[in-house]
């Protein structure tokens, strides 16, 4: 129960008594007089500046003048409904535009920073990239020595293609020279050329199932006569893969002279009469990847049951099939002048 004239304090708390109207007690010192407890929520001393916070809701009171804002009275509300707030504070102070400007121009430097790195480290691959193709291309292109197996394979191909490369004339010369028994100097004239033919149709069949199973091209011949008009020879060139598949055709070959190359005659010519009926003897010779096979017979049409066999044995016949035949090979498989450096004689 509160009594007149004082106001009602917390019980247990103390409280504070002003000094007495009349002045300062007796003795000459003035003090205060705690008589309870704290003062109660939503109510303040009289004549205190501070508010004192209510304990039911974020209610707070102003001494009086305080709270006027811009003509208008401060009322002590917090429109927010949170906890009350001093007067003059009106919230979150707002951020300083120089310092946002300051954090976007940072953060655009980072990431220009971060772009000019990756730039560069494109710009480095490239250079490298450009760099090892430039030297690699320098090396594949610029004149360097030829190395042995670049040297061996320069006359594998050289040889290779000298049946279709080269001209007829040059593969099948229009003279021959060879060198008779009484080693004198003799040339063979070439009478004609036969048309190219498949392997199989200008040999015998023995002959023909090795050339086929080797992989045999094609088959070129030409008739030759010797200086006095006696004999008639027969040149076939069978063109093979490779030299491998001609080394194991050749292996293959029947050790027998009745056998080898068709002849080829031809008309109005003293070997109009040369046929198969009229080989003497028959053999072949390698070079690269050809086999030239060489076939002899007379050109009075003579047969080779007609010919003794002694005949036969001391007779030019056969040296100057072997020599025409030899000449052709030769010069299909001589080795050609291979360069030193890739781009010619340079490096």
């Amino acid at each position: 129960m509160s009594q007149p004239g004082r106001s009602e304090q917390p019980a247990g708390r103390p409280e504070i008594t002003p000094a007495p109207p009349g002045g300062a007690p007796r003795g000459g010192s003035s003090r205060r007089v705690i008589t309870g407890g704290l003062p109660r929520a939503g109510r303040s001393r009289r004549g205190s500046p501070f508010p004192v916070a209510s304990s039911r809701g974020a209610r707070t009171r102003y001494a009086s003048g305080a709270g006027d804002r811009a003509g208008g009275r401060y009322d002590g509300r917090d429109r927010g409904g949170g906890a009350a707030r001093w007067p003059g504070f009106g919230g979150r102070r707002p951020a300083d535009p120089r310092a946002a400007e300051h954090e976007e121009l940072a953060r655009g430097v980072r990431y220009r920073s971060a772009l000019l790195f990756l730039l560069a480290a494109i710009i480095v691959v490239a250079v490298v990239n450009v760099v090892i193709s430039t030297t690699a291309l320098m090396r594949e292109t610029g004149s360097r020595p030829l190395t042995t197996a670049e040297r061996a394979a320069y006359v594998e191909e050289d040889i290779a293609r000298r049946w279709h490369a080269w001209p007829v004339h040059v593969v099948f010369p229009s003279d021959l020279e060879y060198i008779g028994l009484a080693h004198t100097r003799h040339y063979a004239h070439r009478v004609g050329i036969a048309p190219e033919v498949p392997c199989r149709e200008g040999v015998d069949a023995p002959v023909a199932g090795v050339l086929e199973e080797h992989g045999c091209r094609t088959l070129l011949r030409a008739t030759y006569v010797d200086q006095t008009g006696m004999f008639a020879v027969t040149v076939g060139i069978a063109v093979l893969k490779n030299e491998e598949e001609r080394v194991k055709a050749a292996a293959k070959l029947p050790v027998d002279d009745r056998v080898g190359v068709h002849p080829v005659a031809f008309p109005n010519t003293v070997t109009s009469l040369f046929g198969k009926a009229q080989r003497q003897r028959n053999g072949w010779v390698g070079a690269g990847p050809y086999i030239v096979f060489s076939t002899a017979g007379y050109t009075d049409g003579r047969t080779r049951e007609a010919v003794p066999p002694e005949e036969i044995l001391h007779s030019e016949l056969w040296p100057t099939a072997q020599s025409i035949a030899g000449h052709i090979a030769h010069a299909l498989g001589e080795p050609p002048n291979v360069p030193r450096c890739t781009q010619g004689n340079v490096c």
